[in-house]
C-alpha cells in the first residue's frame, strides 16, 4: 500500500509538489491528465490551484480527486 498525501503545493506548469506520510516529497505531473474527461476543467490555473489534501488524496472543487496511489506510483522523487 502506497503512503497517503500529507501536504501539496501546487507548481507552476500544472505539477504539485506532494508531500506523503512517509516523509517522501515527490513531483506530480498534472498536464497528460488535463487533456481528459472532466480533468479538463482543470486546465484554468485557479481551479488548479485550489487543490487540497482529503482524507489522504488530491481533491479539486467539482468532486474531482486523485487517488494517493496514482499520485505516488505516477510522480517521481524530488532530490535535494
Amino acid at each position: 500500500m502506497n503512503p497517503y498525501v500529507k501536504h501539496i503545493r501546487p507548481l507552476e506548469d500544472f505539477q504539485l509538489e506532494v508531500v506523503f506520510e512517509n516523509g517522501e516529497r515527490r513531483l506530480f505531473d498534472a498536464k497528460p491528465y488535463l487533456q481528459h474527461g472532466v480533468f479538463v476543467r482543470l486546465q484554468n490555473r485557479a481551479d488548479f490551484r485550489a487543490a487540497r489534501v482529503v482524507a489522504g488524496s488530491v481533491e479539486w472543487p467539482g468532486e474531482l480527486d486523485l487517488s494517493y496511489d496514482t499520485l505516488y506510483l505516477e510522480s517521481l522523487p524530488i532530490v535535494g
